[in-house]
């Protein structure tokens, strides 16, 4: 009788065990699968695309056909093979994996621009590193064919000014079809891309080149925008472009002091706001600033580089957006910028990633709990245990 009893605790012990492991493998799974998948749908569903003021006050309203959605991103900063540890490589690159696929699935822009340091090594790496580089890019930014993604170099891509060697900067090319000064026009909206290292000022052969193709380029915007009767000829044999202002896209911000102004939450932090920029480092040079902003009187601004926002008026009424950075490497609360934008009008949005830390704690969390209910469940056990204890000294009494 003793023996049957025993053998029916052991039963009932070991299916109640193994219930609570399914049960903990369950609830394991959904807390991963939520902060690896679903909490990108949850955070980004919650972004739309802005309203075009005409739009709102139902003026001049344009139709969809006219208006192109697009995403503005920056350093993501993909690690190679010298300052990348495997497991941080894994983590960073999943999460703008998930984030970028997300964003394409639920916001369907018609354009995508990555705003310089794409690698974070492309200015030292070798060709095979330059490969396995590409490789990886290539599949965490993948998209499909109705989505046009442009990448604009950086500082990390090609190196500093004193780095920067016409090698790296035809193997950046050959791979997102940057020549270093270059407007791309979409919907009648001319869009400006700048290789902002090449504005050292100091006449080297790259800086030299970048700065004859941004002459010619202001010229051929200037033509496409007069129609004076003496600019004819002088403009006879230029193309003309759509007769619109164009949005200057490059790495590096405009000259500015320091972030001291910047308001925004995802503005640099307090301790760094009031350190001072250094021109052709941090920004550019204040002389190559003035130059870009006389030459081409762009109507908005987009940089990177500084991986904090920071929204700055140029000559009282130029726009610059400095656009943080898209890796949680580089701040706990990456964005991006998406954007309505006519041949007029430019309305923008800033839309938040998942935190880091939101992640993190939902698995201390997790964790916690597990925890708490495996020492409940062993707790449990124990009278049970005693039990049995109690009936096999009374069975070898007998």
């Amino acid at each position: 009788m003793a023996i049957l009893g025993l053998r029916s605790m052991n039963h009932y012990s070991l299916r109640k065990r193994g219930i609570f492991m399914l049960k903990l493998i369950c609830f394991t799974l959904t807390v991963f699968i939520f902060c690896e998948f679903f909490i990108y749908y949850v955070v980004i569903i919650q972004c739309h695309w802005p309203e075009l003021k005409n739009q709102t006050l139902g003026i001049n309203k344009p139709n969809s056909h006219s208006v192109l959605k697009t995403i503005f991103l920056s350093d993501p900063h993909l690690l190679g093979r010298i300052n990348g540890y495997w497991l941080d490589k894994l983590r960073r690159e999943w999460q703008m994996e998930r984030a970028f696929q997300t964003a394409l699935w639920l916001l369907q822009p018609e354009i995508v621009f990555i705003l310089g340091d794409i690698f974070d090594e492309g200015k030292w790496s070798s060709s095979q590193a330059w490969s396995d580089d590409v490789r990886r890019y290539q599949k965490i930014f993948r998209h499909p064919d109705h989505t046009e993604v442009f990448g604009i170099v950086g500082n990390h891509d090609i190196g500093f000014h004193y780095e920067m060697t016409s090698f790296k900067l035809e193997r950046f090319s050959k791979v997102f079809n940057f020549s270093s000064e270059k407007i791309i026009t979409r919907k009648g909206i001319n869009f400006l891309m700048v290789n902002s290292v090449a504005l050292e000022g100091d006449r080297c052969i790259i800086c030299r080149t970048a700065e004859a193709k941004l002459i010619e380029l202001s010229h051929q915007l200037n033509c496409s925008l007069k129609e004076q009767n003496q600019y004819k000829k002088s403009c006879s044999n230029v193309d003309k472009l759509p007769t619109s202002a164009p949005i200057l896209l490059q790495h590096y911000p405009l000259y500015r002091r320091s972030d001291s102004e910047c308001t925004e939450e995802d503005a640099a932090p307090l301790e760094k706001k009031n350190d001072l920029f250094r021109e052709k480092y941090d920004v550019l040079s204040e002389e190559a600033s003035q130059k870009l902003l006389w030459w081409f009187h762009p109507r908005l601004i987009l940089s990177g580089h500084t991986h904090s926002a920071c929204e700055v008026l140029h000559n009282g009424h130029i726009h610059e957006i400095s656009v943080p950075s898209f890796s949680w490497r580089n701040r706990n609360n990456p964005s991006f910028i998406m954007g309505s934008i006519t041949s007029t009008e430019v309305s923008l949005y800033k839309c938040f990633l998942p935190y880091e830390n939101t992640v993190i704690v939902i698995y201390c969390t997790a964790g916690s709990v597990l925890v708490v209910l495996i020492l409940a469940h062993f707790q449990s056990l124990l009278s049970p245990y005693h039990f049995v204890q109690r009936l096999i000294t009374k069975y070898k009494a007998l």
